[in-house]
């Protein structure tokens, strides 16, 4: 947080996965304290009960840096909330609000209030895919070039640990799934498991098991709402109380009797 001379304040506010039961009791207060709501509109929808009765500024995908821009200067006279999926500081908005900040020399009071991200919410209802060491990655290459994506994800899937993709496929990016996935069987085998979880936490949640070589032979199921955890050298699928779960042990089982 920075301090200022001026009148008003920036929020920048995770929301989680959307649902309001998800949000941090710290960034509904943000929500609240706020006169000015931005985001975008598809966000803004999951909270709309929450900003009945402000000023809110809807907009599109890929108007990251108007949304920015807006918020900054609304934010030297009134209380202001950048709205963003996820956390604000994973692929969310936090990044592109403070760079907009640093070149233009404002200064301003501001927060960054985190949520909870796509990865963790969609390894909640997966079991525990994430519990040591992993990787996240976005294959989108909108803003980075698809020659560094490629080379991260080598580096990743040589690694040996779990790997949560984000934005892993889309109408304009058809096939890049299928290129990571491609990368991952050089490096893993075939039988490791692999879950797709569709809008997590929302009405329209599915949740989905495959092995990364019947992923890589149909990925249909797949769209841009969906998270895809690619399992580590020791994931595992494990029966609980008759529910099918993915498993990354941490360790525990070499060092204590359980």
């Amino acid at each position: 947080m920075r301090s200022s001379d001026n009148r008003g304040k920036l929020f920048i506010v995770g929301i989680g996965p959307g649902r309001t039961d998800q949000l941090t009791e710290r960034a509904k207060d943000a929500i609240r304290e706020s006169a000015v709501i931005i985001g975008n509109d598809f966000y803004l929808r999951q909270i709309e009960d929450l900003v009945e009765g402000k000023e809110v500024i809807r907009s599109s995908m890929g108007k990251e840096v108007e949304r920015a821009r807006a918020c900054v200067e609304l934010a030297h006279e009134k209380t202001v909330c950048m709205v963003s999926g996820g956390d604000p500081g994973v692929y969310g908005m936090a990044g592109i609000v403070l760079e907009v900040l640093e070149h233009d020399h404002s200064c301003i009071e501001y927060e960054v209030i985190p949520g909870v991200t796509a990865a963790t919410a969609a390894a909640s209802r997966a079991g525990s895919p994430l519990s040591g060491d992993y990787v996240t990655l976005s294959l989108s290459d909108l803003l980075t070039p698809w020659e560094v994506i490629e080379k991260r994800m080598d580096l990743a899937f040589r690694m040996g640990v779990p790997v949560a993709v984000y934005n892993p496929k889309s109408r304009g990016r058809p096939d890049n799934l299928a290129q990571a996935l491609s990368i991952a069987l050089k490096y893993q085998d075939g039988s490791v498991p692999v879950v797709v979880v569709k809008n997590a936490f929302r009405d329209e949640e599915e949740v989905r098991f495959f092995t990364l070589k019947s992923l890589f032979a149909d990925d249909s199921f797949v769209d841009m709402r969906s998270i895809v955890i690619i399992g580590g050298e020791e994931s595992r699928m494990g029966t609980i109380c008759g529910k099918e779960q993915m498993i990354t042990p941490r360790g525990y089982d070499r060092k204590y009797v359980y």
